[in-house]
């Protein structure tokens, strides 16, 4: 009888567990918009419309740009929870779709690139929303380029987070020393980590299907 008394718990404890631990998905872009690789960002639109397809009812998604100063509501560019009805969740994809698309075409090019600014928004920004599973994706060439005056020296805790970087474009100078090019992933890797986050690097646009 007791041993049939703690399976009917067990039973329970995992039932309420299940209950409590949200299932629902958050992801937030970040888009780099430095320089030339504002020239990548039709590839960005196409990774976003991507994604947009593969969430649904009570996911969160966002899309922020990454410029001088990343850690800003201002940089978010389009962001959603979507409804559980059907016919809402479409309406919020279509306007979110044409949001993206708008900033595409105006995007102006940025003079610095904050990715320790984007992530900590992306961070603070997924935790609020309480989703189940959190996916960080940056779509850059993950060139960190500061103004004088910021200040990121910062471990930004990334524990429950998996982290996607996407399109990292080789820079003229990688092409003369590679080891710039492996030591820029390598560093993102090792910060990631750190923390506790997971790490993966997606550069074949043609194989997004395991994205999410």
């Amino acid at each position: 009888m007791r041993n049939l008394f703690l399976a009917i718990l067990c039973v329970v404890l995992v039932s309420c567990s299940s209950e409590t631990t949200p299932r629902n998905t958050g992801v937030f872009m970040l888009v780099d918009t430095s320089g030339t690789y504002t020239e990548e960002l039709d590839k960005a639109e196409q990774i976003i419309r991507y994604t947009l397809s593969k969430l649904d009812a009570t996911d969160t998604f966002a899309v922020a740009r990454i410029d001088t100063g990343s850690f800003s509501e201002k940089d978010i560019v389009a962001k959603a929870s979507f409804d559980d009805r059907p016919s809402a969740v479409n309406r919020q994809k279509r306007l979110f779709a044409q949001q993206v698309s708008d900033f595409v075409a105006s995007a102006d090019p940025s003079p610095y690139t904050d990715i320790t600014g984007g992530l900590l928004q992306a961070v603070e920004f997924l935790n609020e929303k309480g989703t189940g599973n959190k996916t960080i994706l940056i779509f850059s060439d993950l060139k960190e380029d500061l103004e004088d005056g910021y200040i990121r020296d910062i471990d930004v805790q990334l524990q429950g987070f998996e982290v996607i970087a996407l399109n990292v474009t080789k820079l003229r100078s990688d092409n003369i020393d590679p080891r710039e090019y492996l030591g820029r992933l390598e560093e993102w890797q090792g910060r990631v980590e750190k923390t506790g986050g997971e790490w993966r690097v997606i550069n074949d646009l043609d194989g997004l299907e395991g994205l999410l």
